[in-house]
């Protein structure tokens, strides 16, 4: 059940991540009017969702989805404020530290997480 586990985790850090940059490539690509940030975007939204398929065989869909999006806000918000030059104000900050609450409640208190 371990090495299952380990590997459910392991594609869905890889779907998060996927999706933040397909995210991040979606402003980019300006409407999908250019070729290489649209493709980046198809491609990180396509293998997120392969790997998120792949996270729910071990991992109850609504704990992964969770995780999913909640780690996804956090990092596109991140990548936003650092790359993007937009701005966090301290209702969102705190907004964003309620999201990583959630999840870390989820994964440290919930019975349902396969750990």
């Amino acid at each position: 059940m371990a090495s299952s586990a380990a590997a459910a985790y392991a594609y869905l850090g890889t779907a998060i991540i996927a999706e933040v940059i397909g995210t991040s490539a979606l402003k980019a690509s300006d409407s999908f009017t250019r070729l290489w940030p649209s493709l980046v975007t198809v491609l990180g939204y396509a293998l997120a969702f392969y790997c998120l398929s792949h996270t729910l065989k071990t991992i109850p869909t609504g704990v992964a989805y969770a995780i999913w999006s909640g780690v996804g806000i956090v990092l596109i918000s991140l990548v936003g404020w650092f790359w993007l030059g937009q701005r966090l104000d301290a209702p969102a900050l705190l907004g964003l530290g309620l999201i990583i609450a959630g999840v870390l409640v989820i994964n440290l208190f919930s019975k349902t997480v396969g750990h």
